[in-house]
Formats: C-alpha cells, sequence, structure tokens
C-alpha cells in the first residue's frame, strides 16, 4: 500500500463571484472563521500528515504567496506553481505543476481551495488507485446552487448518467488524482478538467464515495456570509484545521 505524500490546492481563479471582495483580495486569503479559507486547508494536509503541497496561482499571485511564503509557519513545504497572464484552468494547472516538477509524477489530493468542509484528508492519504485508475472523487448531496448534481454512482463507478434510479451527486472538489489522468496536454494551454474526468468515466477509469460531513462552496457573498455564521454559533473545534 503505498502511501499518499503530496497534495495541490487550485488556487488560481479570479474568484469574479465573490467581488468586490476579491478586487483586492485573492480567494484564497479570504477570511473564514478568523482565518484565510486557504489556511482551513494547509493546516488539515499537515495534520494529515501530507506536507508537500502544491498551489498552483495567477490572480494576485503576489498577494497569495507573500502571504503564505514557503509554508514553514504551517509545518509544510509550499511549492508554487504560477500561472502568467491567464490561469490555465485546472487541468491545465495541474499539467504545469507536473511539467515543472513542483508536482511529483505520482498520485497526489487534488483540493479546490474555495471549498470549507469538516472531512478529514488522512482517510485518503493510504487510498491506492489502481493501474488503470485515473481518480478517486468524493461526492456529496447536491447543495442548493448543484440542485441537478454531477455525478451519479454505480458499483463504485463514477458516471455522467445516472443508471436505473440512481442518484446525482455533488463533485465536493476532493480528490485523489493519477498524473495519468492529464497525460497529453498542451504545455501552457488551458484546459478544464471536468471532461477529462467525463472521458475517463466512460473507460470506467474513475471510482466515487459519498461524504456526509460539513461541506461548503465558499463561492458567493451569501455562502461566505454562511458559513463564517456556522463557525461562529457551532464552532469548529471538530475541524482538523483548527
Amino acid at each position: 500500500m503505498s502511501v499518499i505524500t503530496q497534495a495541490m490546492i487550485l488556487a488560481a481563479g479570479k474568484g469574479t463571484r465573490l467581488r468586490p471582495l476579491t478586487l483586492e483580495t485573492p480567494k484564497p486569503l479570504v477570511e473564514v472563521g478568523g482565518q484565510p479559507l486557504i489556511v482551513w486547508h494547509i493546516k488539515a494536509l499537515q495534520a494529515a500528515g501530507i506536507i508537500d503541497i502544491t498551489i498552483n496561482v495567477s490572480w494576485l499571485a503576489d498577494k497569495l504567496m507573500n502571504t503564505l511564503g514557503d509554508g514553514s509557519q504551517y509545518g509544510v513545504n509550499l511549492h508554487w506553481s504560477v500561472e502568467d497572464d491567464e490561469p490555465l484552468e485546472t487541468a491545465g494547472g495541474i499539467f504545469q505543476a507536473l511539467q515543472t516538477g513542483k508536482l511529483r509524477d505520482e498520485p497526489f489530493l487534488l483540493v479546490n481551495s474555495d471549498v470549507w468542509t469538516t472531512y478529514e484528508f488522512a482517510q485518503l492519504q493510504d487510498y491506492t488507485l489502481s493501474a488503470d485508475q485515473r481518480a478517486h472523487l468524493l461526492l456529496i448531496d447536491n447543495p442548493e446552487h448543484n440542485n441537478g448534481g454531477d455525478f451519479a454512482i454505480n458499483n463504485g463507478l463514477a458516471s455522467e448518467t445516472p443508471i436505473g434510479e440512481a442518484d446525482k451527486y455533488t463533485f465536493a472538489g476532493i480528490s485523489v488524482m493519477s498524473p495519468s489522468l492529464v497525460d497529453g496536454l498542451v504545455a501552457g494551454q488551458p484546459a478544464a478538467l471536468a471532461p477529462l474526468l467525463k472521458q475517463a468515466m466512460l473507460k470506467f477509469q474513475i471510482t466515487a464515495e459519498v461524504i456526509t460531513d460539513n461541506w461548503i462552496d465558499v463561492g458567493t457573498p451569501e455562502r461566505l456570509e454562511q458559513i463564517n455564521d456556522f463557525i461562529n454559533s457551532k464552532g469548529a473545534d471538530n475541524h482538523c484545521g483548527v
């Protein structure tokens, strides 16, 4: 059994839905419960023993890098993958991080910087991808802003189309990823992750599971207020990033 020792946090987006807040503050640095949103992930990854963390940046990159530095203040090693001018999107960002050696050519934990969750990453540290498996996705019950869901699960395999009465769930933005998923991309060319996942699903190469932990996509001012209210009222003592 191999142990996953590296992670990538996707943090290159402009956060347009959170404007004007994100005009001068990169979205990952927006405060949630008294600390930057991305710091919750960094602390949670460190608590899980995953200390090599690659972060792709573009919009207001200098602010993000200057604030977090090399990660030593959190007990981790941060590796910055800078995307000049325009972001390379999710798959393109992963491909550049691999091509430049910021991310090693082995399975890694992939986390969207704009989600907040109490899920403990240690539960995925020992996850082993099979030879032809490209990714293992975490799904959640559909939030109000994504009623239709993203993917279904059929016998442990993720699919875009449900079989029979199977439900569709929302991708939680957390996964174990094989570098082979982005094989064949072109350096410097933007590429989204979803089409690659859907292609691999047709070959039965993507698995998934549903989690029930607290989770929110902090994508709008309303949801930012919602998660801050949740933390203020419920506390976050059970969050491994506290």
